[in-house]
């Protein structure tokens, strides 16, 4: 165990430093597309009704729903907002008298039931996008801005309106799309991943603690979303606490496509991410970095086990992008 754990590390190095190699190489290359979901990134009780109604037009995708439905409840169906907002897609009731359907067929328009309040997203969404249709600039941005700001604002502004809510709103929408979305090209590598990996090595022999996040009244010990949380803390990006939303910071490659710093994720359950109960940073070799349990220390531990879920790669504007409460 011991000769491979090390031949392990040798290997990391050698990758590490060709994540700045192809790093440089692919900048302003390729990018991630939109067609299709990511494994697991929509709960299985969700993902038919959000590939059959994110197809609903032309400006509107699968993963652009997904990822308004996610920013808007994490997935929640009972979740009210303090601006009465309800449900999995927080209609406001008002909105949802004149624009929810019967998405199921039952006879009844139910702001509860996601299998009318996903439908009722998406032709809310392609009704704006009517409305902008004429409007300069992206259609689907265009959309997004009107759903924020109303779609009269984006007709007078000729295009998304200059005003820095509805402006971000779209950026966050969009960027998390990439989470949702299968990537059909190979994806970039990020600058950061080998400061990440660094601060992961530093850590390695510190016992875990459940609810740790290094703190110095904590021993400097952590749990495994906390560790990986400071390690891209230490390069610059901030993630959220707990590992099912860590998996919504970027877009997902391929067990192929792994390089070192991308953050590897398992659970019990293969279909649903909000189901992720533990994390690592990957590091070359088949292995990662992890803080596994209580009463064992942060480690080099291999990822291909049978409830590996998935992996993210780890991005600035994928991070900045998730909801702060879901």
């Amino acid at each position: 165990m011991a000769a491979a754990v090390g031949g392990a590390l040798a290997f990391v190095m050698l990758l590490v430093v060709g994540v700045y190699i192809v790093a440089g190489n692919l900048v302003n290359s390729v990018t991630t597309g939109s067609r299709g979901l990511a494994k697991g990134a929509v709960p299985a009780a969700y993902k038919p009704l959000v590939q059959q109604w994110g197809n609903l037009c032309p400006a509107l995708s699968p993963a652009l729903l997904a990822a308004q439905l996610y920013q808007e409840s994490g997935w929640n169906p009972t979740v009210v907002s303090p601006a009465d907002a309800r449900g999995i897609a927080q209609f406001i009731p008002g909105t949802w008298a004149t624009h929810g359907i019967d998405g199921n067929g039952d006879g009844k328009r139910d702001i509860w039931d996601p299998a009318d309040a996903i439908p009722s997203a998406a032709s809310y969404d392609c009704e704006l996008a009517k409305y902008v249709k004429d409007v300069p600039g992206n259609v689907s941005d265009n959309m997004l801005a009107a759903y924020n700001a109303g779609a009269y604002r984006v007709i007078r502004s000729g295009g998304v309106p200059g005003i820095s809510e509805t402006q971000n709103y779209v950026k966050r929408i969009r960027s998390l799309e990439k989470s949702f979305a299968a990537p059909v090209r190979r994806l970039d590598p990020t600058r950061q991943a080998a400061g990440a990996i660094a601060f992961a090595q530093s850590k390695l022999g510190t016992p875990y603690l459940w609810g740790g996040n290094g703190t110095a009244d904590q021993g400097g010990r952590f749990d495994c979303s906390g560790l990986t949380k400071a390690a891209y803390e230490k390069v610059g990006i901030g993630l959220p606490r707990v590992a099912n939303d860590q998996y919504n910071a970027g877009a997902h490659p391929s067990r192929d496509q792994l390089l070192p710093g991308d953050l590897v994720f398992f659970s019990d359950d293969l279909t649903d991410s909000r189901a992720i109960r533990h994390v690592g940073i990957y590091v070359g070799g088949g292995y990662m970095i992890d803080a596994p349990r209580s009463g064992a220390v942060i480690r080099f531990d291999p990822v291909d086990t049978p409830d590996y879920f998935g992996a993210t790669r780890v991005t600035e504007d994928g991070a900045k992008a998730l909801p702060t409460a879901v």
